[in-house]
Parts: structure tokens; C-alpha cells; sequence
């Protein structure tokens, strides 16, 4: 083994080392803070002379100030007025009844009762009514259920579902919570209540899919989610949601699929043309040779890379995360003035295309003296081999810099293993990602999903089938 590869070696190890300490260790933030303010210069002149210090000299000092009468008090945050008041009226241990009352006092308490199950009972009287020689027996109709034969009504199935794939709580605990309540509801009927309302819901999942699909820029990201073996008995195999988002109407949507290859992002996209946004992954470069999508790369994960590289170069990774620090103020600042699309494309082109080429003539300058298996190599290799792509946002307003958006609508399925491990069934994975979808597209678009997903399941069973996109969140 010659110097060179000694040194890739030891490099590589050694950065393999502190990134493992640090996933141990370390903070979970990307936050960069440099170590000279971007503003200022640092001027040399020379060596300073050395100077003997000399313990100073003491002295007291006695002043007096004005004291300050106008500290503000801590104030607390107002109590929501939507909230149901129960009243307490307190009078004094003293006889009222002839004083004149002059005013009271109010002080109010934050309460919580625990949630309660009830039973919505139907009683439906039944008449006979008498025609020539028949009689016809009249009886009001029950209300459309969700799921017939079943004992669970709109809103405990919401609860359920809400409190598993948001709250992240398993059917295991939630059964348990329920016998607290004095209620058993084993599991197993908790499961096969939610796979059941996944079944419901599968129309207006497949609306949810082809009105995100029409869209004219999509990001996109995969993220893992093991799934039992059904003809393996305690294997577990690696599923993967790949994940579409619509930046500018707000949508997600989760596609479950077995495995990480092509096929599903091929099949889900064979109709797409537009912006397709995406991380370096392998996978979708080959989109970018197709007619009509227009390819492009996410910041966030170029800059990831030189994060990763700060153990080993801190001065280029200083370099190269203080320019693209430049890229991200720009953003902030178009963000909070509001500005108009020309405007948008207008300040991208003046300020942003010079930092994206300065930092594309470093990069290949730079990559010449450094090692090309070093995390600085490999930095500068797949950000200098995608440069092009990671251009393409300042050309339009709706583009946006990174796949930021996307990751954090994948968040909920991370936090979700950690607590429920894995799906029963391909089925349930699958049934996962249709709540996921309509989950997550609450939130981008700030709506409660308790309240919506528990009034849908009220209308679903009588929506026109030509019709059941507007019951979309946000439709």
C-alpha cells in the first residue's frame, strides 16, 4: 500500500470515527455559525510586540442610580376563549343576603378531564300503517356508519387513527389506555378497525394521488418502514415510502412500495412533466434525460456533505458553508418582503448565480489538493457534479432551494418507528402511507386532522364516487 492510499485510509477511518461519536455524542443541528462575522475583515498588521502585564491596580467605587418602578411583571398566556367555562361561584362564610355587591373577583384555572367514551344509543319506534289490506311498517333509518357491523363510530375511529400515525402511539397502548377506561378493546379489533377505514378511504387517497401527480413540481424522497413477512414468520423486510410534495398547492403524498429500485418512482411518475425536485440519489437521474422534467438538487444535502467534512478541513468547509449561508439569508430575505414572482427570479439571478459560480470555480480549483476518497473530496465531487442542477431554482419563483419541506413531512414515519416498529402487513404499510398522505397534507395546510378526518368518515359512505375530492383537506 503506497502513501496515497495510507492516507485515504486513515482519513477515511478517522472520518468514519468522529461521525460516529458525533451521531452518539453530538448535536442533531446543521446550524453553522462562522467563526468571523461574514461582514467583517480581518485586517493583519504583524506580529504584535509582547507586553508584560502587570497586576492592576485596585480601588472601591460607590455610586448611587435611580431605582426602576417599571419592570413589567411575568405575564402568563391568556387562557383560548373557545375553551368551556364551568362556573364556581365562591361567597363569603359571612351572611350576604342585605349587602350591596360591588364588584368580584375572577381567576381562572386550566382543568383537564380525561377522554371518555360514551355510547351513541338509536332508538327507532316502530308504527304500523294501515293501506286497504295491507299494513306497512314505518321505521326511521339509521344514519349512515362508516364501517356496518362495526360498534365503533366517525369519531373513536379518527381518535385511533390520529393517535397512531400523528401521536405515534401503538394499537398495543392505545388498547391498554381504553382498559384503563374500563373498556376492553384488544388490539387485534383496534388494528382491523383501522386497516378497515384505510379500505374507506382508498377512493379518496387515489383522488389525493392524481390531483398531486398533475402538478407541475414535485420534491421527492424516500424514507424506510419494516414490514413483516407473511410467508416468514419473524423475519422483518425493508419497505419504503417514497414521498411526492407539492410545494405550491401544499400536498403529499406517500406511496408505499417493497423495495428502493426504480420501479416505483417509474410507474408513479410515468405521466409527470415538470420540476422534479431530489437529493443525489441514483434512482431519479434518470428522469432528468426525459423529455419535459426538468431536474433538480437540494441544497440542504450538498451543504450536509461539507458539514460532514468540517472535522477533517475546517478552513474549505468553512469557505464553502459560509457561501452557501449567502444562498440561504437571500431566501429568508425574499421570503419575508413578499415579493412578486419577477422580482423573486430578478434578485436569485443578481445574488445568488454569482455565489453558485464563485463557489463552482473554488470547488474545481480546490478538488486537485484534496484526497478523493477524504469526506472534502467526496463533498466536492457531488456538489461540482451537480452544480448545474442546483442552479436550476433561481430560473423560477415557485422553485424553492432545497427538499427542506419534503423531510419534514417524512419526520412523522421516523418517530412513528421508534414507537410502533414496523407494519403487520405490506397492506398495512400501504394503508399507512394513504395516512400519512392526507395527514401530513393537514398540516401543510394548518388544518386540525382530528376534525377532519372524523367529519369525512361521516360523509365518505354517501359521497358520490365523481365527487370525492371535495372532501380533501383544504378541498
Amino acid at each position: 500500500m503506497n502513501r496515497e492510499e495510507l492516507l485515504n485510509v486513515v482519513g477515511t477511518l478517522y472520518h468514519e470515527n468522529q461521525n460516529l461519536k458525533k451521531l452518539i455524542f453530538g448535536s442533531k443541528s446543521e446550524r453553522f455559525v462562522p467563526e468571523v462575522a461574514p461582514e467583517q475583515t480581518s485586517l493583519d498588521f504583524g506580529k504584535e510586540p509582547e507586553v508584560k502585564k502587570e497586576e492592576p491596580a485596585k480601588e472601591t467605587i460607590t455610586y448611587e442610580r435611580e431605582k426602576n418602578t417599571n419592570k413589567q411583571k411575568p405575564s402568563r398566556q391568556p387562557i383560548p376563549a373557545h375553551l368551556e367555562r364551568v362556573m364556581h361561584e365562591i361567597k363569603p362564610e359571612e351572611d350576604v343576603t342585605s349587602l350591596v355587591k360591588i364588584g368580584e373577583e375572577i381567576t381562572e384555572e386550566l382543568e383537564y378531564v380525561p377522554g371518555k367514551l360514551f355510547v351513541n344509543k338509536f332508538v327507532r319506534p316502530k308504527y304500523v300503517k294501515q293501506e286497504g289490506e295491507k299494513a306497512k311498517v314505518l321505521i326511521g333509518q339509521l344514519p349512515e356508519r362508516p364501517l356496518p357491523k362495526c360498534i365503533a363510530g366517525p369519531q373513536l375511529l379518527a381518535a385511533l387513527i390520529v393517535a397512531k400515525f400523528i401521536d405515534h402511539i401503538p394499537a398495543y397502548r392505545q388498547s391498554q389506555m381504553f382498559k384503563r377506561m374500563g373498556v376492553d378493546l384488544p388490539d387485534s379489533t383496534l388494528v382491523d378497525w383501522i386497516n378497515r377505514t384505510g379500505k374507506l378511504l382508498k377512493p379518496l387517497y387515489d383522488a389525493h394521488k392524481r390531483i398531486t401527480l398533475s402538478a407541475s413540481y414535485l420534491q421527492a424522497d424516500e424514507t424506510p418502514i419494516g414490514v413483516l413477512e407473511s410467508n416468514n414468520p419473524g423475519s422483518l423486510h425493508r419497505g419504503y415510502h417514497w414521498v411526492y410534495h407539492d410545494p405550491v398547492k401544499r400536498l403529499v403524498l406517500f406511496d408505499y412500495r417493497p423495495g428502493r429500485g426504480r420501479e416505483g418512482p417509474k410507474e408513479i411518475l410515468k405521466n409527470f412533466k415538470g420540476h422534479l425536485q431530489t437529493d443525489g440519489y441514483g434512482v431519479y437521474e434518470e428522469f432528468g434525460k426525459r423529455e419535459g422534467i426538468t431536474l433538480l438538487h437540494c441544497w440542504a444535502h450538498a451543504r450536509r456533505k461539507f458539514a460532514d467534512a468540517e472535522e477533517s478541513d475546517r478552513a474549505r468547509a468553512h469557505y464553502v458553508l459560509q457561501e452557501i449561508q449567502k444562498l440561504y439569508a437571500l431566501e429568508k430575505e425574499i421570503k419575508e418582503q413578499n415579493l412578486t414572482e419577477e422580482k423573486i427570479v430578478a434578485l436569485r439571478t443578481e445574488k445568488a448565480l454569482p455565489v453558485i459560480e464563485g463557489l463552482k470555480k473554488w470547488m474545481i480549483a480546490a478538488i486537485t489538493g484534496v484526497l478523493p476518497k477524504s469526506p472534502m473530496g467526496k463533498a466536492i465531487e457531488y456538489t461540482l457534479s451537480r452544480i448545474e442542477a442546483l442552479k436550476i431554482y433561481t430560473t423560477h419563483s415557485k422553485l424553492k432551494i432545497d427538499n427542506n419541506l419534503i423531510e419534514n413531512a417524512i419526520r412523522p414515519v421516523a418517530l412513528g418507528r421508534k414507537n410502533y416498529l414496523f407494519a403487520g402487513s405490506h397492506e398495512a404499510a400501504q394503508n399507512a402511507a394513504m395516512f400519512y398522505s392526507l395527514f401530513a397534507t393537514c398540516k401543510a395546510n394548518g388544518i386540525n386532522p382530528y376534525e377532519w378526518l372524523a367529519d369525512t368518515l361521516k360523509k365518505i359512505a354517501t359521497q358520490p364516487i365523481n365527487r370525492v375530492e371535495e372532501l380533501l383537506p383544504g378541498a
